[in-house]
Protein backbone atom coordinates (compact mmCIF):
# COMPACT_ATOMS: atom_id res chain seq x y z
CA UNK A 1 0.00 0.00 0.00
CA UNK A 2 1.25 3.50 -0.86
CA UNK A 3 1.74 5.90 2.06
CA UNK A 4 -0.61 8.49 0.54
CA UNK A 5 -3.34 5.86 0.32
CA UNK A 6 -2.82 4.87 3.94
CA UNK A 7 -3.12 8.47 5.11
CA UNK A 8 -6.51 9.07 3.50
CA UNK A 9 -8.52 7.59 6.38
CA UNK A 10 -6.40 9.43 9.02
CA UNK A 11 -5.15 6.27 10.83
CA UNK A 12 -2.92 8.22 13.22
CA UNK A 13 -4.69 11.02 15.04
CA UNK A 14 -3.19 13.68 17.23
CA UNK A 15 -4.58 15.22 20.40
CA UNK A 16 -3.50 18.87 20.49
CA UNK A 17 -2.85 20.84 23.69
CA UNK A 18 -5.17 23.26 25.47
CA UNK A 19 -4.10 26.19 27.63
CA UNK A 20 -4.90 26.61 31.30
CA UNK A 21 -8.19 28.49 31.69
CA UNK A 22 -10.09 30.59 34.21
CA UNK A 23 -13.83 30.55 33.58
CA UNK A 24 -16.86 32.16 35.16
CA UNK A 25 -18.29 35.50 36.30
CA UNK A 26 -15.55 37.81 37.53
CA UNK A 27 -12.66 35.86 35.98
CA UNK A 28 -11.44 38.96 34.12
CA UNK A 29 -10.62 40.61 37.46
CA UNK A 30 -7.71 38.16 37.77
CA UNK A 31 -5.89 39.29 34.61
CA UNK A 32 -3.44 41.54 36.49
CA UNK A 33 -2.40 39.02 39.14
CA UNK A 34 -2.16 36.24 36.56
CA UNK A 35 0.00 38.41 34.30
CA UNK A 36 2.38 39.06 37.17
CA UNK A 37 2.57 35.33 37.95
CA UNK A 38 3.47 34.67 34.32
CA UNK A 39 6.28 37.23 34.42
CA UNK A 40 4.65 39.95 32.33
CA UNK A 41 6.08 43.44 32.73
CA UNK A 42 5.23 45.22 29.47
CA UNK A 43 2.46 43.46 27.54
CA UNK A 44 1.15 44.44 24.13
CA UNK A 45 -2.65 44.48 24.36
CA UNK A 46 -4.20 43.50 21.02
CA UNK A 47 -7.86 44.28 20.38
CA UNK A 48 -10.31 45.67 17.88
CA UNK A 49 -10.92 48.44 20.39
CA UNK A 50 -14.39 47.17 21.33
CA UNK A 51 -15.65 50.69 20.71
CA UNK A 52 -18.87 51.48 22.51
CA UNK A 53 -17.76 49.58 25.61
CA UNK A 54 -15.25 50.29 28.37
CA UNK A 55 -13.96 46.72 28.50
CA UNK A 56 -10.49 47.43 27.13
CA UNK A 57 -9.95 50.53 29.26
CA UNK A 58 -11.01 48.70 32.43
CA UNK A 59 -8.55 45.89 31.77
CA UNK A 60 -5.72 48.27 30.86
CA UNK A 61 -6.41 50.28 34.04
CA UNK A 62 -6.28 47.06 36.05
CA UNK A 63 -2.94 46.14 34.48
CA UNK A 64 -1.54 49.56 35.39
CA UNK A 65 -2.86 49.19 38.94
CA UNK A 66 -0.84 45.98 39.21
CA UNK A 67 2.30 47.74 38.04
CA UNK A 68 2.29 46.60 34.41
CA UNK A 69 3.09 48.98 31.56
CA UNK A 70 0.56 48.17 28.82
CA UNK A 71 1.03 49.14 25.17
CA UNK A 72 -2.24 49.03 23.18
CA UNK A 73 -2.75 48.03 19.56
CA UNK A 74 -6.48 48.55 18.92
CA UNK A 75 -6.71 48.30 15.13
CA UNK A 76 -7.38 44.57 14.69
CA UNK A 77 -10.07 44.14 12.04
CA UNK A 78 -12.73 41.49 11.72
CA UNK A 79 -11.17 38.69 9.66
CA UNK A 80 -7.71 39.90 10.78
CA UNK A 81 -5.43 40.86 7.94
CA UNK A 82 -1.75 40.20 7.55
CA UNK A 83 -1.04 43.93 7.88
CA UNK A 84 -2.85 43.99 11.26
CA UNK A 85 -0.49 41.30 12.50
CA UNK A 86 2.66 42.90 11.14
CA UNK A 87 1.73 46.38 12.44
CA UNK A 88 1.30 44.83 15.89
CA UNK A 89 4.65 43.06 15.59
CA UNK A 90 6.35 46.36 14.75
CA UNK A 91 4.72 48.05 17.77
CA UNK A 92 5.78 45.16 20.01
CA UNK A 93 9.38 45.40 18.85
CA UNK A 94 9.54 49.22 18.97
CA UNK A 95 8.31 49.27 22.57
CA UNK A 96 10.38 46.26 23.68
CA UNK A 97 7.33 44.44 24.99
CA UNK A 98 7.70 41.02 26.59
CA UNK A 99 4.22 39.49 26.45
CA UNK A 100 0.77 39.64 24.83
CA UNK A 101 -2.82 40.09 26.01
CA UNK A 102 -5.64 39.76 23.47
CA UNK A 103 -9.08 41.14 24.33
CA UNK A 104 -12.08 40.41 22.14
CA UNK A 105 -13.29 37.61 19.91
CA UNK A 106 -11.50 35.37 17.49
CA UNK A 107 -10.12 38.22 15.40
CA UNK A 108 -8.14 39.67 18.30
CA UNK A 109 -6.95 36.26 19.49
CA UNK A 110 -6.00 35.06 16.01
CA UNK A 111 -4.11 38.23 15.15
CA UNK A 112 -2.29 37.94 18.47
CA UNK A 113 -1.34 34.32 17.86
CA UNK A 114 0.05 35.27 14.47
CA UNK A 115 1.99 38.16 16.00
CA UNK A 116 3.52 35.88 18.64
CA UNK A 117 4.69 33.43 15.98
CA UNK A 118 6.16 36.30 13.95
CA UNK A 119 7.94 37.82 16.96
CA UNK A 120 9.47 34.43 17.77
CA UNK A 121 10.96 34.42 14.27
CA UNK A 122 12.43 37.95 14.35
CA UNK A 123 9.45 39.58 12.66
CA UNK A 124 9.07 37.30 9.65
CA UNK A 125 5.89 37.83 7.66
CA UNK A 126 2.99 35.99 9.26
CA UNK A 127 2.00 34.57 5.87
CA UNK A 128 5.14 32.43 5.95
CA UNK A 129 3.47 30.26 8.59
CA UNK A 130 0.35 29.18 6.71
CA UNK A 131 -0.21 25.46 7.09
CA UNK A 132 0.51 22.91 9.81
CA UNK A 133 3.18 23.57 12.47
CA UNK A 134 5.27 25.76 10.19
CA UNK A 135 6.92 27.67 13.03
CA UNK A 136 10.45 26.62 13.93
CA UNK A 137 10.87 28.33 17.31
CA UNK A 138 8.44 27.05 19.96
CA UNK A 139 9.57 29.68 22.47
CA UNK A 140 7.33 32.64 21.73
CA UNK A 141 6.10 35.31 24.18
CA UNK A 142 3.46 34.36 26.77
CA UNK A 143 -0.14 35.20 25.96
CA UNK A 144 -3.31 35.76 27.98
CA UNK A 145 -6.44 35.55 25.79
CA UNK A 146 -9.52 37.30 27.22
CA UNK A 147 -12.75 36.54 25.38
CA UNK A 148 -15.63 38.99 25.01
CA UNK A 149 -17.73 36.86 22.63
CA UNK A 150 -19.06 33.31 22.73
CA UNK A 151 -17.91 32.20 19.32
CA UNK A 152 -14.55 31.13 18.01
CA UNK A 153 -12.97 29.51 21.03
CA UNK A 154 -9.64 30.72 19.67
CA UNK A 155 -8.46 31.25 23.23
CA UNK A 156 -8.24 27.48 23.64
CA UNK A 157 -7.30 26.19 20.18
CA UNK A 158 -4.11 25.65 18.19
CA UNK A 159 -5.52 27.42 15.12
CA UNK A 160 -5.45 31.01 13.93
CA UNK A 161 -6.98 32.44 10.77
CA UNK A 162 -5.43 35.31 8.79
CA UNK A 163 -6.34 36.99 5.50
CA UNK A 164 -3.36 37.37 3.17
CA UNK A 165 -3.91 40.67 1.34
CA UNK A 166 -0.35 41.19 0.11
CA UNK A 167 0.78 38.11 -1.82
CA UNK A 168 -1.84 38.82 -4.50
CA UNK A 169 -3.69 42.07 -3.70
CA UNK A 170 -6.30 41.36 -6.39
CA UNK A 171 -7.09 37.92 -4.99
CA UNK A 172 -7.14 37.91 -1.15
CA UNK A 173 -6.65 34.53 0.48
CA UNK A 174 -7.89 33.59 3.93
CA UNK A 175 -6.00 30.71 5.47
CA UNK A 176 -5.88 28.67 8.63
CA UNK A 177 -2.55 28.16 10.36
CA UNK A 178 -2.48 25.26 12.80
CA UNK A 179 0.46 25.48 15.17
CA UNK A 180 0.94 24.00 18.62
CA UNK A 181 3.28 26.92 19.40
CA UNK A 182 0.39 29.37 18.95
CA UNK A 183 -1.69 28.05 21.87
CA UNK A 184 -2.34 30.76 24.44
CA UNK A 185 -0.66 30.52 27.84
CA UNK A 186 -3.87 31.34 29.72
CA UNK A 187 -7.48 31.64 28.56
CA UNK A 188 -9.94 33.81 30.45
CA UNK A 189 -13.67 33.40 29.76
CA UNK A 190 -15.96 35.66 31.76
CA UNK A 191 -19.63 35.76 30.68
CA UNK A 192 -19.97 39.22 32.26
CA UNK A 193 -17.82 40.55 29.42
CA UNK A 194 -20.38 39.21 26.92
CA UNK A 195 -23.15 41.51 28.15
CA UNK A 196 -22.08 44.29 25.77
CA UNK A 197 -21.97 42.02 22.71
CA UNK A 198 -24.61 43.25 20.21
CA UNK A 199 -27.65 41.12 19.39
CA UNK A 200 -26.56 40.37 15.82
CA UNK A 201 -23.00 39.48 16.79
CA UNK A 202 -24.26 37.23 19.57
CA UNK A 203 -26.38 35.34 17.06
CA UNK A 204 -23.62 35.06 14.46
CA UNK A 205 -21.03 33.99 17.02
CA UNK A 206 -23.48 31.38 18.28
CA UNK A 207 -23.62 29.78 14.86
CA UNK A 208 -19.83 29.72 14.81
CA UNK A 209 -20.17 27.57 17.94
CA UNK A 210 -22.71 25.28 16.26
CA UNK A 211 -20.37 24.87 13.29
CA UNK A 212 -17.41 24.18 15.58
CA UNK A 213 -19.40 21.51 17.41
CA UNK A 214 -21.16 19.82 14.51
CA UNK A 215 -18.23 19.55 12.10
CA UNK A 216 -15.98 17.43 14.32
CA UNK A 217 -19.00 15.34 15.35
CA UNK A 218 -19.54 14.23 11.75
CA UNK A 219 -15.93 14.59 10.53
CA UNK A 220 -14.25 11.77 8.69
CA UNK A 221 -11.50 12.00 11.33
CA UNK A 222 -14.02 10.41 13.72
CA UNK A 223 -11.85 11.35 16.70
CA UNK A 224 -13.34 9.76 19.81
CA UNK A 225 -11.93 12.24 22.38
CA UNK A 226 -13.73 15.07 20.54
CA UNK A 227 -17.18 13.55 20.21
CA UNK A 228 -18.40 14.09 23.77
CA UNK A 229 -17.51 17.78 23.81
CA UNK A 230 -18.97 18.23 20.34
CA UNK A 231 -22.42 16.83 21.08
CA UNK A 232 -22.57 18.58 24.47
CA UNK A 233 -21.73 21.91 22.82
CA UNK A 234 -24.55 21.39 20.31
CA UNK A 235 -26.98 20.79 23.18
CA UNK A 236 -25.78 23.86 25.10
CA UNK A 237 -26.10 26.03 21.99
CA UNK A 238 -29.63 24.83 21.26
CA UNK A 239 -30.62 25.50 24.87
CA UNK A 240 -28.94 28.87 25.37
CA UNK A 241 -28.43 30.79 22.13
CA UNK A 242 -31.92 32.25 21.84
CA UNK A 243 -31.77 33.49 25.42
CA UNK A 244 -28.28 34.94 24.97
CA UNK A 245 -29.41 36.79 21.82
CA UNK A 246 -32.72 38.21 22.98
CA UNK A 247 -32.02 38.59 26.69
CA UNK A 248 -28.32 39.40 26.63
CA UNK A 249 -28.11 40.66 30.21
CA UNK A 250 -29.20 37.27 31.52
CA UNK A 251 -26.28 35.40 33.02
CA UNK A 252 -27.66 31.91 32.40
CA UNK A 253 -27.77 32.23 28.61
CA UNK A 254 -24.41 33.98 28.43
CA UNK A 255 -22.73 31.44 30.69
CA UNK A 256 -24.27 28.55 28.77
CA UNK A 257 -22.84 29.92 25.53
CA UNK A 258 -19.48 30.53 27.21
CA UNK A 259 -19.17 26.82 27.97
CA UNK A 260 -20.60 25.84 24.59
CA UNK A 261 -18.04 27.84 22.65
CA UNK A 262 -15.17 26.66 24.81
CA UNK A 263 -15.83 22.94 24.58
CA UNK A 264 -16.81 23.22 20.89
CA UNK A 265 -13.35 24.64 20.21
CA UNK A 266 -11.80 21.83 22.20
CA UNK A 267 -13.76 19.40 20.02
CA UNK A 268 -12.50 20.78 16.72
CA UNK A 269 -9.00 21.37 18.13
CA UNK A 270 -8.24 17.72 17.44
CA UNK A 271 -11.45 16.50 15.77
CA UNK A 272 -11.26 18.64 12.67
CA UNK A 273 -13.62 20.91 10.76
CA UNK A 274 -15.18 20.83 7.29
CA UNK A 275 -16.54 22.93 4.47
CA UNK A 276 -18.85 25.08 6.59
CA UNK A 277 -15.62 26.75 7.62
CA UNK A 278 -14.06 26.48 4.18
CA UNK A 279 -16.99 28.34 2.60
CA UNK A 280 -16.92 30.91 5.39
CA UNK A 281 -13.21 31.54 4.89
CA UNK A 282 -13.68 32.01 1.15
CA UNK A 283 -16.58 34.44 1.43
CA UNK A 284 -14.84 36.59 4.03
CA UNK A 285 -11.62 36.52 1.98
CA UNK A 286 -13.47 38.12 -0.93
CA UNK A 287 -16.04 40.24 0.93
CA UNK A 288 -14.76 40.70 4.52
CA UNK A 289 -18.09 39.57 5.97
CA UNK A 290 -18.36 38.27 9.53
CA UNK A 291 -17.08 34.73 10.05
CA UNK A 292 -20.01 33.69 12.25
CA UNK A 293 -22.54 35.05 9.76
CA UNK A 294 -20.84 33.12 6.96
CA UNK A 295 -20.90 29.93 9.02
CA UNK A 296 -24.59 30.42 9.78
CA UNK A 297 -25.52 30.77 6.12
CA UNK A 298 -23.34 27.84 5.04
CA UNK A 299 -24.30 25.46 7.87
CA UNK A 300 -27.74 24.26 6.70
CA UNK A 301 -26.47 23.69 3.15
CA UNK A 302 -23.43 21.76 4.31
CA UNK A 303 -25.48 19.68 6.75
CA UNK A 304 -27.80 18.73 3.88
CA UNK A 305 -24.79 17.90 1.69
CA UNK A 306 -23.11 15.76 4.36
CA UNK A 307 -26.12 13.92 5.78
CA UNK A 308 -26.02 10.89 3.44
CA UNK A 309 -22.53 10.14 4.75
CA UNK A 310 -23.50 10.44 8.42
CA UNK A 311 -27.24 9.89 8.99
CA UNK A 312 -26.61 8.37 12.41
CA UNK A 313 -24.51 11.25 13.69
CA UNK A 314 -27.01 13.82 12.42
CA UNK A 315 -29.75 11.86 14.17
CA UNK A 316 -27.76 12.31 17.39
CA UNK A 317 -27.56 16.05 16.65
CA UNK A 318 -31.36 16.18 16.35
CA UNK A 319 -31.71 14.74 19.85
CA UNK A 320 -29.12 17.18 21.20
CA UNK A 321 -31.13 20.03 19.70
CA UNK A 322 -34.24 18.93 21.56
CA UNK A 323 -36.03 16.94 18.84
CA UNK A 324 -38.08 13.94 19.98
CA UNK A 325 -36.75 11.36 17.54
CA UNK A 326 -38.78 8.44 18.96
CA UNK A 327 -40.19 6.42 16.08
CA UNK A 328 -38.04 8.13 13.45
CA UNK A 329 -35.58 6.40 11.17
CA UNK A 330 -32.03 7.73 11.15
CA UNK A 331 -32.58 9.70 7.91
CA UNK A 332 -35.82 11.16 9.27
CA UNK A 333 -34.08 12.24 12.47
CA UNK A 334 -31.23 13.73 10.43
CA UNK A 335 -33.78 15.74 8.45
CA UNK A 336 -35.24 16.91 11.76
CA UNK A 337 -31.80 18.14 12.84
CA UNK A 338 -31.60 20.23 9.69
CA UNK A 339 -35.05 21.67 10.34
CA UNK A 340 -34.04 22.51 13.93
CA UNK A 341 -30.93 24.34 12.72
CA UNK A 342 -32.94 26.38 10.21
CA UNK A 343 -35.50 27.21 12.89
CA UNK A 344 -32.71 28.39 15.20
CA UNK A 345 -31.18 30.51 12.43
CA UNK A 346 -34.52 32.17 11.77
CA UNK A 347 -35.30 32.60 15.46
CA UNK A 348 -32.11 34.62 16.02
CA UNK A 349 -32.54 36.76 12.92
CA UNK A 350 -29.72 35.69 10.61
CA UNK A 351 -29.93 36.36 6.83
CA UNK A 352 -30.69 33.23 4.83
CA UNK A 353 -28.30 33.61 1.89
CA UNK A 354 -25.26 35.67 0.98
CA UNK A 355 -26.76 37.93 -1.68
CA UNK A 356 -29.23 39.23 0.92
CA UNK A 357 -26.32 40.55 3.02
CA UNK A 358 -25.76 44.28 2.46
CA UNK A 359 -23.79 47.01 4.19
CA UNK A 360 -26.64 47.68 6.63
CA UNK A 361 -27.50 44.04 7.40
CA UNK A 362 -25.63 43.97 10.70
CA UNK A 363 -23.65 46.26 13.00
CA UNK A 364 -19.94 46.86 12.39
CA UNK A 365 -20.26 45.33 8.92
CA UNK A 366 -17.05 45.87 6.92
CA UNK A 367 -18.55 45.09 3.49
CA UNK A 368 -17.12 47.63 1.05
CA UNK A 369 -15.26 49.63 3.69
CA UNK A 370 -11.65 48.90 2.77
CA UNK A 371 -9.05 49.88 3.85
CA UNK A 372 -7.48 48.18 0.82
CA UNK A 373 -8.63 49.10 -2.68
CA UNK A 374 -9.82 45.55 -3.20
CA UNK A 375 -12.24 45.69 -0.24
CA UNK A 376 -13.36 49.23 -1.09
CA UNK A 377 -14.55 47.86 -4.43
CA UNK A 378 -16.24 44.78 -2.94
CA UNK A 379 -19.42 46.56 -1.86
CA UNK A 380 -21.98 43.99 -3.03
CA UNK A 381 -21.93 40.20 -2.81
CA UNK A 382 -22.47 39.16 -6.43
CA UNK A 383 -23.32 35.48 -6.19
CA UNK A 384 -22.97 35.06 -9.94
CA UNK A 385 -21.31 32.14 -11.73
CA UNK A 386 -17.84 33.70 -11.59
CA UNK A 387 -18.25 34.36 -7.86
CA UNK A 388 -19.43 30.81 -7.19
CA UNK A 389 -16.49 29.38 -9.15
CA UNK A 390 -13.82 31.39 -7.31
CA UNK A 391 -15.36 30.63 -3.91
CA UNK A 392 -15.55 26.92 -4.76
CA UNK A 393 -11.89 26.88 -5.79
CA UNK A 394 -10.94 28.63 -2.53
CA UNK A 395 -12.94 26.01 -0.59
CA UNK A 396 -11.08 23.15 -2.26
CA UNK A 397 -7.74 24.62 -1.18
CA UNK A 398 -8.79 25.27 2.41
CA UNK A 399 -7.10 23.36 5.24
CA UNK A 400 -10.50 22.50 6.77
CA UNK A 401 -11.85 20.71 3.70
CA UNK A 402 -10.06 17.34 4.11
CA UNK A 403 -11.93 16.71 7.36
CA UNK A 404 -15.36 17.15 5.81
CA UNK A 405 -17.75 14.25 6.30
CA UNK A 406 -18.31 13.77 2.56
CA UNK A 407 -15.76 13.76 -0.25
CA UNK A 408 -15.41 17.17 -1.90
CA UNK A 409 -14.79 17.89 -5.58
CA UNK A 410 -15.48 20.96 -7.66
CA UNK A 411 -18.55 19.26 -9.13
CA UNK A 412 -20.03 18.30 -5.76
CA UNK A 413 -19.18 21.47 -3.82
CA UNK A 414 -20.13 24.05 -6.42
CA UNK A 415 -23.91 23.47 -6.05
CA UNK A 416 -23.55 23.87 -2.28
CA UNK A 417 -21.79 27.21 -2.71
CA UNK A 418 -24.34 28.29 -5.33
CA UNK A 419 -27.19 27.58 -2.92
CA UNK A 420 -25.41 29.53 -0.16
CA UNK A 421 -25.31 32.52 -2.51
CA UNK A 422 -28.91 32.68 -3.69
CA UNK A 423 -30.82 29.62 -2.49
CA UNK A 424 -33.97 29.38 -0.38
CA UNK A 425 -33.64 27.40 2.86
CA UNK A 426 -37.13 25.98 2.41
CA UNK A 427 -35.73 24.06 -0.57
CA UNK A 428 -33.64 22.05 1.89
CA UNK A 429 -36.65 21.21 4.03
CA UNK A 430 -38.53 19.75 1.08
Amino acid sequence: MQVDELLKPFPIKEFHPFPRALMGPGAHELIGPEAIKLGFTKPLVMTSGLRGTNVVQKIVDSLKYHGLEAVVYDKVESNPKDYNVMDAVALYQQNKCDSFISIGGGSSHDACKGARISVAHDGRNVNDFEGFNKSENPNNPPHIAVSTTAGTGSETSWAYVITDTTTDPDNPHKYVAFDDASVATLAIDDPVLYFDCPVDYTAQCGFDVLAHASEPYVSRLNFEPSLGNAIRAIKLTAENLREAVWNGQDLKGREGMMYAQYIAAQAFNSGGLGIIHSISHAVSAFYDTHHGLNNAIALPRVWAFNMPAQYGRFADIAEAMGVDTHGMTKPQAADAALAAAIRLLRDVGIPENFVSVTQDTYSKNRLGLGPTKYYENAKVIKGDAVDVDRITNHVLGDACTPGNAKECTFETVRPVVDHCMTGDLDDLLS
